[in-house]
């Protein structure tokens, strides 16, 4: 036995001496027509209400009982079976009943056995079978050979939010091991998720129509992410929905906010301003609740700096109500989108190669490609590029494969 809320109470009793201590050796036992019953409730025939824990009264047991014969009953004494009929009929048969692989001949067998043979029904629609946590010899943490890992210090190293992720990314199904390092990269992601909002909602206005179209093209590839997420936690498959979400995520800070980053400031117009601004707040939003299960803290910070109530009582998003806001043409977007990122990565690839910094100013920029991509991508497209790539000008030259060249200022000097 062991103290925990959900289980059948043990029914003992014990008599209390005229010293305050328990006499175990006379308990009181109750007839079979009283059970079960609950003794920090239940009053013994003989003693009345006040005499609980008194001197010559009465104590009962605080113990739950926790054996195979009451574990099989987890959904039923949950769902308030004997206490709660109304609650029990709403909620019963459970929709997911969580464990891991090494207890489905007991645990999992036990308890769709009770539910069949006492109520003719399943216990829940789902089981979500975990594996074990391995130690980094890939071995089965245990007391018994000392390899267990106590969560305190990794919450006080790598915060919750860092724990969490690590634990989000073990598949269903599989052993995940033990793996800091997954910790770490949890927690950059936090903190890159703060950095990166804190830069969106620091200049939000003005906002208007989204008509940009690296803006619409970014929201639509989000669209598509929203969709495939819903379907995917559907189907209890969490961890490729934080891996998606985190790709995208990490795309939108490194490519579409420094290719708008300056529109955004009114470099190129109002309208393009309110655009971005109105794509950056619309994402923000979105993420902000796409990134909650796997990232409560960091992301209830977040939206407690702009919007009312709670991210975790949020709606979850919709794909259909980021659609209405863009224009027809948004798969279009989406491919132009791609292509401008795709170009922008060649930059900086060049740049780290020659030993410039990402913000270093170029004199020309070379795009070599063999499907007409400057007549492909609009002019706004190819002014956020040049923008982000900091260069003078922008030459598509047609070629047999891509690929791209820079030109640093000293280069045309000469």
């Amino acid at each position: 036995s062991r103290q925990r809320f959900f289980g059948v109470p043990s029914p003992g009793r014990d008599p209390v001496r005229a010293d305050g201590t328990r006499d175990y050796s006379r308990p009181i036992v109750p007839g079979e027509d009283r059970l079960p019953l609950d003794p920090s409730t239940d009053v013994p025939e003989g003693y009345s209400a006040g005499q609980r824990d008194q001197p010559g009264g009465f104590s009962g047991d605080p113990d739950i009982m926790d054996t195979w014969a009451t574990s099989s009953l987890t959904p039923q004494i949950v769902a308030g079976w004997l206490e709660d009929q109304d609650l029990f009929s709403r909620v019963f048969p459970m929709d997911v009943r969580p464990q891991a692989h090494d207890i489905i001949r007991t645990w999992l067998f036990s308890t769709v056995l009770r539910s069949e043979l006492e109520f003719g029904a399943l216990p829940w629609n789902n089981a979500a079978i975990s594996g074990w946590v391995l130690d980094p010899d890939r071995k089965k943490m245990s007391k018994s050979k000392g390899n267990v890992v106590t969560p305190m210090g990794l919450l006080e190293e790598h915060g919750s939010d860092g724990v969490r992720y690590w634990a989000a990314s073990g598949r269903p199904g599989t052993d995940t091991a033990f793996d800091t390092g997954q910790m770490k990269v949890g927690r950059r992601l936090a903190m890159k998720f703060l950095n990166a909002a804190r830069f969106i909602l620091a200049k939000s206005e003005p906002r208007g129509e989204i008509t940009h179209v690296l803006d619409v093209g970014v929201l639509h590839t989000l669209t598509q992410l929203v969709r495939d997420s819903t379907a995917h936690l559907d189907d209890y498959d969490y961890a490729w929905v934080l891996q998606r979400v985190e790709t995208f995520f990490w795309d939108l800070c490194d490519n579409y906010l420094e290719l708008a980053k300056a529109r955004r400031y009114g470099d190129f117009g109002a309208a393009g301003a309110a655009s971005a601004n109105s794509a950056m707040v619309l994402a923000l939003s979105t993420l902000n609740r796409l990134f909650a299960p796997f990232l409560p803290f960091v992301t209830e910070e977040v939206w407690s700096w702009w919007q009312p109530g709670s991210v975790h009582a949020a709606a979850w998003p919709r794909s259909e109500d980021i659609a209405a806001v863009l224009p027809g043409h948004s798969a279009e977007a989406a491919a132009q989108y791609l292509r401008v990122t795709e170009v922008l990565g060649e930059i900086r690839k060049l740049k780290a190669e020659a030993r410039l910094g990402p913000s270093a100013p170029l004199e020309r920029v070379h795009v070599r490609n063999n499907d007409d991509l400057g007549r492909m991508l609009a002019a706004d497209a190819i002014a956020d590029l040049k923008s982000a790539a900091r260069t003078t000008e922008l030459i598509f030259l047609p070629h047999a494969s891509f690929g791209v060249d820079i030109v640093p200022p000293q280069e045309r000097a000469e």
